[in-house]
């Protein structure tokens, strides 16, 4: 994406949040970081501050609220050093919880809010900064007593820091009844920090930068998360500002019959969604392209939301297709992912990163169900599994989308979404009933990139790998589950399918 080079950029320190303000904050201006007690504001200003110490930058924190050792255990909790950071103490008095403070004609606020901003006035005249955090203007708010003294307190302090060409983070819990609008209209820009505790998971937390003077940014509601090294921001992903030339060709499964009834095999740069009930082999026949994309030299990742990856493996070993694992060529990256600890926007990074980084040219999700239980608001799956499967387009990728419905048998099974249109490819598994045996069956209903069969054939899997018979046309009825005998016998030569005589169903 291009961001405006004329502006001189302050970077956070904050992975993602520069990307999202399109090269970082635009320096010597004043910002107000606003969220809920526990949000993140104080981690994210001591990653601010941290990254100007790396860049050689004097740094001030002025707190009104927390103690050094409190920011240093913070900090310490983080996996942060406060090492090259001026920390600037404005705390209350030990005389005030005695209660013999000198009398005076003044009213104690106006006494305590000029006492402070002397000495804040005094620390910055002192240290000199090119960074500064002010944490917090809740306490600042109470000793103003009123909105206009307070408006006109951070006014002052707004061109006072202006004139000392300092780039400055306001921190504010929002105890204030209702946004502080007043605030926001001073400040340069506005970043907000959202959480929200669901019913069962983690806690979900979300960035979102209301506003932005003199600079385009990222809109919208970006996951974040924090852990152990501070916040990391996972951009909303925009699939028009990412994309690579890449040489149409096919992607082949490895399994010749399989291939004939995909026309040949997959393409590159487009999505397959296997859909079918539980035990119909979706995630085996996803996994058989993983594996076969490896056994050519390429990179392959499998994000499994529903199987453990031990499980996976041990059932692939037993199939005859074992899975060499790892982050380089000729392997593949398998990734249990854990829908109730994991935000959408950490599961496309992730995704980015296979891409990206490793150069994965097949990448399954498996399954669409997982990937449901994961999003926050299920109103908003559609649009965000588009942006995803078109990032993974653009760059060339053979996406295999797997989808349970339930139900076994008939025409009555449901998705738990409709993603059929948003894939290039729908592959249908069934379960039917045949002489007492409950047997699988595939069929293809669409491939916008060419031709395809649109015959069905049976599937089945045992140590030598995945296996497809040829078309079943002495059956009728096999997606409805309960076949009967067509009277039908398929030709011996079967030119087209260059396979002769079916078998007996095994």
């Amino acid at each position: 994406m291009e961001h405006d080079n004329t502006l001189q950029r302050s970077c956070t320190g904050v992975p993602g949040l520069d990307d999202v303000l399109h090269g970082g904050l635009i320096a010597h201006r004043l910002y107000l970081v606003d969220g809920n007690p526990g949000a993140g504001k104080t981690t994210l200003a001591l990653q601010f501050l941290r990254e100007g110490v790396r860049l050689g930058e004097r740094c001030l924190y002025i707190t009104l609220s927390e103690n050094r050792e409190e920011l240093a255990a913070g900090a310490a909790s983080h996996g942060l050093s406060l090492d090259g950071v001026e920390i600037e103490e404005i705390l209350g008095r030990e005389g005030d919880l005695e209660g013999d403070a000198e009398l005076t004609m003044y009213h104690p606020s106006e006494v305590e809010l000029t006492d402070t901003t002397r000495q804040v006035l005094g620390a910055v005249q002192r240290v000199d900064p090119s960074r500064m955090v002010f944490d917090s203007l809740s306490e600042l708010r109470l000793l103003a007593q009123s909105s206009l003294r307070y408006r006109r307190q951070i006014l002052a302090l707004k061109q006072f820091f202006a004139a000392r060409h300092c780039t400055v983070l306001l921190l504010d819990d929002r105890t204030a009844e209702g946004p502080d609008l007043q605030l926001q209209s001073i400040a340069h820009g506005v970043i907000s920090l959202n959480q929200r505790a669901p019913a069962y998971g983690q806690m979900q937390r979300q960035l979102q930068v209301v506003k932005f003077r003199g600079s385009d940014f990222r809109s919208g509601f970006h996951d974040m998360s924090i852990r152990r090294g501070g916040i990391r921001v996972f951009p909303r992903l925009v699939a028009a500002h990412h994309g690579n030339d890449f040489a149409p060709e096919r992607v082949p499964s490895g399994v010749a019959a399989l291939d004939t009834l995909l026309g040949g095999g997959i393409d590159r740069g487009t999505t397959t969604l296997l859909l079918g009930p539980p035990g119909s082999g979706k995630s085996t026949v996803a996994v058989q392209y993983a594996q076969a994309a490896a056994a050519r030299g390429a990179h392959a990742a499998v994000f499994a939301f529903d199987e453990s990856r031990a499980l996976l493996l041990t059932r692939c070993q037993g199939l005859g297709m074992p899975l060499v694992e790892g982050l380089g060529a000729g392997q593949v990256h398998v990734r249990q992912i854990d829908p109730a600890e994991i935000a959408p926007g950490e599961f496309a990074a992730l995704i980015r990163d296979a891409v990206e980084q490793r150069d994965a040219r097949v990448v399954v999700i498996d399954s669409l169900n997982g990937y449901l239980n994961a999003m926050p608001d299920g109103r908003f799956l559609t649009a965000q599994l588009h942006e995803l499967l078109a990032y993974l387009n653009n760059h060339g990728v053979a996406t295999f989308l797997v989808a349970a419905q339930s139900g076994l048998l008939g025409p009555s099974m449901q998705s738990p979404v409709d993603a059929s249109y948003l894939a290039d490819s729908v592959v249908v598994l069934r379960l039917f009933e045949h002489e007492g045996r409950v047997k699988k069956a595939i069929s293809v209903l669409k491939k916008r990139s060419g031709r395809h069969e649109e015959t069905i054939r049976q599937l089945w899997f045992d140590a030598d790998g995945v296996h497809l018979s040829a078309p079943l046309v002495q059956l009728r009825g096999v997606l409805a589950g309960v076949p009967v005998d067509s009277g039908l016998r398929p030709a011996t030569d079967a030119p087209d399918l260059g396979e002769g005589p079916a078998p007996a169903l095994p």
